[in-house]
């Protein structure tokens, strides 16, 4: 990649990232050429290649690279498109490639995602196919947080999901007061970063209790 990148001119961007998708029909070094003429056209440097039925851009910048790979949706062919986190170097970008590529093996577990969807929105989804740093993201970033806040704070959140998102049924099941149960669950969503008040986010949060508790 290095060698690649030095032949094209790159400089020493602030941030990789790498976007995955289906490839396009039509004859590969045009569908590579595309994908990088168009990076080009939106501020990026660009390195595409074909893996199979995969097209694969390495993007690097400056900028905002996502909203980049929103520009490039249109030169995958039908279906998800996955973009890894950014990493500050290209030496970097395998860790952005498979975070990417797993995404995109799985993608379909959410039908309605975005086009692009980041990596880290697949969180759930990877944990499920075996993707061991998903879960290890999930443990540091929304398990391990709720637990340190206390134990009413986790067993808050796990009733309030397990009473299919009813603060009432919550504060029932709890015994307390219902402005109780929503001041804990605000006080959780600051602590993890994730609104179990969005059903997107409780599905996070879920699986992220699962992982959690298959942990110990």
């Amino acid at each position: 990649l290095q060698g690649r990148a030095a032949a094209l001119g790159w400089g020493m961007p602030t941030g990789v990232v790498v976007v995955a998708g289906p490839a396009p029909d039509g004859d590969p070094e045009h569908v590579l050429d595309e994908a990088e003429r168009r990076a080009r056209n939106v501020g990026a440097n660009a390195l595409a290649g074909l893996h199979g039925d995969r097209l694969v851009v390495v993007l690097g910048g400056d900028g905002d690279l996502f909203a980049c790979a929103a520009d490039l949706a249109s030169v995958f062919g039908g279906g998800p498109v996955v973009v890894g986190p950014a990493v500050p170097t290209l030496s970097a970008a395998g860790e952005s490639a498979a975070a990417a590529l797993t995404g995109l093996r799985v993608a379909a577990g959410w039908p309605n995602a975005p086009r692009p969807v980041a990596a880290n929105e697949l969180l759930p989804e990877r944990a499920l196919g075996g993707d061991q740093l998903a879960v290890a993201v999930l443990l540091e970033d929304i398990y391990n947080p709720l637990a340190s806040a206390g134990p009413a704070l986790l067993e808050t959140v796990t009733s309030f999901l397990a009473h299919g998102g009813s603060v009432e049924g919550t504060a029932r099941a709890m015994y307390l007061h219902a402005n109780t149960v929503r001041y804990r669950l605000r006080r959780a969503i600051e602590v993890c970063g994730v609104s179990v008040f969005d059903p997107r986010g409780a599905y996070v949060v879920q699986v992220a209790l699962t992982v959690g508790g298959i942990a110990g």
